[in-house]
């Protein structure tokens, strides 16, 4: 006959195993956080957009696979950002160019475990652009915009704005339908005439407005203190950050080489830019639509971790949460500030989002 004693140590043991199950689960367990070393291999996302252009760079001119050494680099492209975080999460990604929104609902969606943001890419760059008829908010009654994805940057922001201007994101006369579909399909939806605005990052809008014969009815820039807010976002799986430490610091090097670059060489990174998008898009853009893109972004290692806040309490708003994700703990800018230090480049503020 079992004693009392025998089960409970044979309880404490399940409760253990059930415990260490969670932390390995969560990438928590202490074989999970020691440092491997370098991995032999990083699986990297990003958008064939004019706002992942460091990634864009970063691929086309080598710059990551100059710093990886002897990790091989595969990649994937992504449409927006929910399909990347999927993937992410999923553990078929182990780091990705992202929108700030999409990275928000990552970490909130594990609970603030599975994901880690550790630098920006892309500051502006998206516009609300809409048929020339349409002079003011209320002009949308009765409209259709798109954006790219339910849940992503711009998806987000659009409801947020139609929010403010207390304009209803649903279906009649006197609200705004709001259809998400791919980019390249609402530019032709757009010429078709089936839809009457879109809010777009780049260079979609701008394809919009020299292509299509939109105008800016909102530049996203208007809404926010000095112009900046984070389009573009660099996450990694948090197990992979603690397994490959010195992996994500040969990231970050190639990414802050390829911003670097196109500061100081601006032409020609527009032209690896329309290149690589040509290859994963079949279509290189017209000169007007390439230097108009160029001209409404900023590419920035800095997140802007202060907005994060704001951007987690614009999707309640926007109705696409139920409530603000807590995003306490959601930065880990340690490698990117060694990274920037070595470079002789000032640090980049955590505002706190390095705490939980």
């Amino acid at each position: 006959m079992i004693t009392r004693r025998r089960l409970l140590a044979a309880s404490l043991v399940a409760l253990a195993a059930l415990s260490g199950c969670s932390r390995i689960d969560r990438g928590e367990d202490a074989a999970g956080a020691r440092d491997q070393g370098a991995a032999a291999e990083l699986r990297l996302g990003y958008f064939p957009n004019v706002t992942h252009a460091s990634a864009l760079i970063g691929v086309d001119k080598g710059f990551f696979a100059e710093e990886l050494g002897g990790t091989k680099l595969t990649t994937q492209t992504f449409n927006a950002g929910p399909d990347a975080v999927n993937a992410l999460l999923g553990g078929s990604l182990d780091a990705t160019f992202i929108g700030s929104g999409p990275a928000i609902n990552a970490y909130a969606k594990s609970g603030g475990e599975a994901v880690r943001l550790v630098a920006g890419a892309t500051s502006g760059g998206a516009q609300l652009v809409v048929k020339p008829e349409i002079t003011a908010p209320a002009d949308l009654k009765g409209k259709v915009v798109t954006t790219p994805q339910l849940g992503n940057t711009q998806d987000v922001a659009l409801k947020k704005w139609l929010a403010d201007q207390q304009l209803t994101a649903g279906e009649g006369a006197d609200a705004v339908t709001v259809t998400n579909i791919e980019n390249s399909q609402s530019l032709d939806l757009f010429r078709r005439g089936d839809v009457h605005g879109a809010w777009a990052p780049e260079p979609w809008s701008s394809r919009l407005v020299v292509d299509a014969g939109a105008k800016v009815l909102v530049d996203e820039k208007s809404l926010w203190e000095g112009g900046r807010f984070p389009t573009t976002v660099l996450l990694v799986r948090t197990e992979f950050l603690r397994q490959h430490p010195q992996t994500v610091e040969a990231l970050l090097r190639g990414h802050v080489a390829a911003i670097d670059y196109a500061g100081t060489n601006a032409e020609e990174a527009k032209r690896v830019v329309n290149t690589a998008l040509e290859k994963l898009t079949g279509k290189a853009l017209g000169a007007a639509v390439l230097d108009r893109a160029f001209g409404n972004i900023e590419l920035t290692a800095d997140p802007q971790a202060a907005s994060f806040p704001r951007l987690a309490q614009d999707a309640v708003t926007a109705g696409v949460s139920g409530k603000a994700a807590d995003v306490a703990g959601l930065a880990d800018f340690t490698l990117l500030n060694k990274v920037l230090a070595a470079a002789g480049k000032p640090a980049v503020d955590t505002a706190g989002l390095d705490k939980k």
